[in-house]
């Protein structure tokens, strides 16, 4: 009598499940295999990394552009005529995708882990396709209508750098378990070779990396300089609605060393502050004078120009995300604004003896104030009471007769020029964007006694490392985070730095090492001692990993059939060396 017992027992494998499931919808075991990926699959393997890369590039691109989000909404109103934050979208859809990317190649790499084949799922295709096309089409965007923010990347490096390094350093060390069980299960010697080789390239590139990274903030604390001077651009906008007198005056309560305006004439010939071309952003014209809402803002009188209200808007819109701080009574003081003249605001800074930096605007060309424009200024600056030398004045045209007039206003030029023609021109103060100045520049102008300030400056990072560079004064729309700015951000000695870099590559090293002994360890000894120490079973099941899933199967079989007409009973247990199937021989008897 003939006992019938099943000879394959399977165990419940939800973590596998999972794993092919959510990448290629291969839920049951029937659908895995063992065999090498298709070519098809591979280059979709490449096109998802590819995807992943650009994705990290333009998400660390959006991340540190945070300092200039309101530069960028900015551009977008000048298009559009609408103002919105388009980096509220542009931020949520990145993430979303960068999310996704990184998991599945997460997903893609266990499946390299385990030796599964990989197959993504045509909706994951889809899905990366989309995203890699999105992603490509914001660049091409942003670098049309924003390309001098791409500078943001490099000039971010210098500050992020270092750490950037260990990351990827200790991210490739990790994936040394993974490349060392390739290497491991590798059939030929061919191939051993070219990951080995390729893993090792990536590595040493990666090591010998700080080689090329610079930093003005690797330096000896005794070559620091003194902190930059914080001049409040249009005031404190972030606290008050820009170029009005209540910010100006909170930016003062702030002790910032100096205030920037946009000054712009009315048609009666009164300086006043605008930065835009129209009322319509920043003021209720559209309610008050609704036929006039895209005139140009020097076409008002100053009498129209006193009946409009230039605080509500800022309530409404909350361009900095900064309303909800306020108080009940700080929302009050801001939905009284008024338009703010120069006379004003130049009041405001002699008072508390700050500096004024003046950017002007000349009237269209049909304008009564055309010609007389620069007269109409100087008047303002003279009856504000504000001493000469505390004007910072940018204008280039009639900088001769501006300086005949008032010669002593500081000569700022908006144009980075070789330092011989700055001298030339009498110009003793350049107003730069932070991307249009290196650290050679700043040493160059300040050895010629030419004072540098750069804008718009209001993330910490990038005050700690342009105090770093010997920069003497920025302007911020932010001068309340940066005034809590007491020391660079991180500072360490080329030294420190050097030890940092030798300790790092050294314990990445022995960790490699180590894990490229440990999967390594059976192969290695199998090639020590020889053959005669394992029995053909064994050298079959060893080998089974090295085979596609087909000549496993028989090879199984073989051994099973093997064991029963060997009139084995009882229960003898077959493993498979990867841990993924287990076949039992159970009770049976002849």
């Amino acid at each position: 009598m003939v006992k019938h017992q099943p000879l394959q027992v399977y165990e419940r494998q939800l973590c596998l499940s999972c794993l092919t499931g959510i990448y290629g919808c291969r839920w049951k075991r029937y659908q895995r295999s063992h065999d090498d990926t298709t070519k098809w699959e591979f280059l979709w393997s490449l096109i998802l990394f590819a995807t992943f890369s650009l994705l990290l590039v333009w998400f660390y691109f959006w991340w540190e552009a945070h300092n200039d989000y309101n530069e960028f909404n900015w551009f977008l109103y000048n298009r559009s005529g609408e103002w919105s934050d388009g980096t509220v979208p542009i931020l949520a859809t990145t993430a979303a995708g960068f999310t996704y990317i990184a998991f599945l190649l997460i997903l893609a790499l266990c499946h390299v882990a385990v030796g599964q084949q990989l197959n993504l799922h045509w909706l994951h295709k889809i899905g990366v396709t989309a995203a890699l096309l999105t992603t490509v089409i914001g660049m091409i965007s942003v670098s049309q209508m924003w390309g001098e923010e791409w500078d943001i990347v490099m000039i971010s490096l210098q500050a992020t750098g270092p750490f950037l390094h260990i990351g990827a350093l200790a991210a490739v060390t990790a994936l040394s378990w993974l490349v060392a069980g390739q290497v491991a299960r590798a059939e030929k010697t061919r191939f051993q070779v070219l990951v080995i080789g390729l893993y090792l390239s990536l590595l040493l590139a990666l090591y010998l990396a700080p080689l090329s990274i610079t930093s003005p903030c690797i330096m000896d604390q005794s070559s620091l300089k003194p902190p930059p001077r914080i001049i409040g651009h249009q005031g404190a906008p972030m606290l008050a609605p820009e170029n009005t007198a209540l910010s100006f005056q909170r930016a003062l309560r702030l002790n910032v060393s100096g205030l920037e305006a946009d000054v712009t004439i009315s048609v009666d010939g009164v300086p006043f502050l605008m930065r835009d071309r129209t009322l319509k952003r920043t003021t209720d014209v559209e309610q008050v004078f609704p036929d006039r809402q895209f005139d140009d803002a020097s076409l008002f009188n100053w009498t129209d120009l006193l009946s409009l209200n230039a605080g509500q808007w800022f309530i409404k819109d909350d361009p900095f995300w900064t309303v909800a701080s306020l108080s009940v009574r700080e929302r009050q003081q801001v939905e009284g604004q008024r338009v703010c003249s120069l006379q004003q605001m130049l009041g405001l800074a002699a008072s508390s003896n700050r500096t004024a930096l003046l950017r002007l605007r000349r009237p269209p060309a049909l304008h009564p104030r055309h010609q007389s424009w620069l007269n109409d200024t100087l008047e303002s600056v003279r009856l504000s009471g504000i001493p000469q030398h505390m004007v910072l004045w940018t204008e280039d045209v009639e900088r001769g007769f501006v300086e005949a007039v008032a010669p002593g206003f500081q000569q700022t030029s908006l144009e980075k020029l070789p330092v011989e023609e700055l001298q030339h021109r009498g110009i003793s103060h350049l107003l730069l964007r932070y991307n249009q100045a290196n650290e050679r520049d700043i040493r160059e102008f300040y050895s010629h006694n030419i004072s540098l300030t750069l804008y718009t400056v209001n993330e910490p990072w990038l005050y700690s490392l342009l105090w770093c560079s010997g920069v003497p004064s920025v302007s911020s729309e932010a001068p309340q985070i940066l005034l809590k700015v007491h020391a660079p951000i991180w500072l360490m000695s080329p030294d420190e730095y050097c030890l940092i870099w030798i300790a790092t590559d050294l314990i990445s090293f022995a960790i490699v090492l180590g894990v490229f002994v440990f999967q390594n360890f059976h192969m290695i000894r199998w090639r020590m001692s020889g053959m005669r120490s394992y029995n053909p079973e064994q050298i079959m099941l060893s080998a089974a990993v090295r085979r596609s899933s087909r000549d496993v199967n028989i090879m199984k079989e073989k051994l099973i059939f093997s064991e029963v007409s060997n009139g084995i009973g009882g229960a003898d247990e077959l493993y498979m060396e990867n841990g993924f199937d287990c076949y039992t021989n159970q009770g049976i008897a002849h």
